[in-house]
């Protein structure tokens, strides 16, 4: 896997060795490990011309963290990989050559939106990129793509496998107040298109928070109070509520843990990538214990990062399905909704953190990635 960004100084990293659990007919050697197809494999000691440094085994085992136990990418790690991206990408767009400059605090303001375009293998070798498209006066906005262009073919615009949009914003380091970022000249076509899509973007969601501030303060749900009134007939006539139906509490799942010191950034606050992918665990087994059948992930909505979370903060996680729709019936769709709350049982306070918007689609194994 390799990770970089459209910067000319950035740092690629990149394997340059084969993959020692390739499949070779002409070696029967006996002394061979089973892998998690079934299949044997070779330890990698047996591969001549390997160097079997303690390094080489341990970038194979961190190879096997991004396979889940249906021989599939799990897209959780991956969340943390684009989150972790994003960061450095910021860092660097803000960082200058003045030591007396005081440094900025760049933390995860939102997500966007994180789309599957098509499905990742994980036997083939992932290139991550990201640049910055927009700025803000203090905000960031940071495109990312993962890369896989697969062994029979070499067209490179067909290899974007997923995409994301992270915002980052700045804050200064000692009074938390926002602060200004470098500025972005684009300079070719598709720079241009990209920052005023991007700053397109902003516009709406400037717009989309005024309108919903003011519709709660005028009161208008109106448009709820059908779904309200049919839940409250699950609750006191249950005999009577429809058969095809069932109430959000009765497929809530939840997860607790204490944010440990390893989960941390820079800056000393809890990774957001971290809580991505627990969120992204959860919402997976929501959608799996609600429909019966492994579901294959699809797109992550906009996501808000509200608060941060700190060490040792209480972090309760609590997931629903929030809808599904099937106009589609060989491919039902499930949006999952997971809430993260930072909850401190000594001052008696619970906050929300983040709220996540999952959509999976539920097939049979084998169909869903046709």
């Amino acid at each position: 896997m390799e990770f970089n960004s459209s910067s000319p100084r950035a740092i690629r990293v990149v394997s340059t060795f084969a993959n020692p659990f390739d499949d070779d007919d002409n070696n029967n050697n006996n002394n061979s490990l089973t892998g998690v197809d079934g299949q044997a494999r070779k330890p990698i000691a047996l591969w001549p011309g390997m160097y079997h440094s303690p390094v080489t085994t341990a970038l194979w085992e961190t190879r096997e963290q991004y396979r889940d136990p249906w021989n599939e990418v799990r897209v959780g790690k991956l969340l943390e990989d684009l989150d972790a991206l994003a960061g450095t990408i910021s860092v660097k767009h803000c960082s200058d050559d003045d030591n007396t400059t005081r440094p900025l605090l760049l933390v995860t303001a939102a997500v966007d939106k994180i789309v599957l375009k098509k499905p990742i293998s994980v036997d083939i070798d992932l290139k991550i990129v990201g640049s910055v498209i927009w700025v803000g006066r203090s905000s960031i906005d940071i495109l990312l793509e993962v890369l896989q262009s697969t062994k029979e073919t070499s067209d490179t615009s067909d290899s974007v496998a997923l995409t994301a949009n992270f915002i980052f914003v700045a804050r200064d380091s000692q009074t938390g107040k926002a602060a200004s970022v470098n500025r972005l000249s684009p300079e070719t076509e598709q720079e241009k298109l990209l920052f005023e899509e991007a700053e397109a973007s902003s516009k709406l969601r400037k717009k989309k928070k005024v309108e919903e501030k003011k519709e709660f303060e005028n009161g208008e749900v109106n448009r709820l109070e059908a779904l309200l009134a049919e839940g409250r007939i699950f609750c006191d006539m249950p005999a009577l509520a429809d058969r095809d139906s069932i109430l959000l509490r009765d497929t809530r799942l939840e997860n607790s843990l204490i944010c440990q010191p390893q989960q941390r950034n820079i800056h000393g606050r809890i990774f957001g990538g971290f809580l991505m992918h627990r969120a992204f665990e959860l919402a997976f087994s929501t959608a799996y214990a609600f429909a019966g059948m492994v579901p294959y992930f699809l797109e992550v909505d906009h996501v808000d990062f509200l608060r941060p979370v700190d060490v040792g903060d209480f972090l309760r996680i609590k997931s629903c399905v929030l809808y599904t729709e099937h106009e589609n019936s060989d491919k039902p769709l499930i949006n999952i909704e997971v809430v993260a709350h930072v909850t401190r049982p000594e001052l008696r306070s619970s906050e929300v953190s983040n709220t996540f918007y999952f959509t999976f689609h539920c097939t049979s194994r084998g169909k869903g990635h046709e």
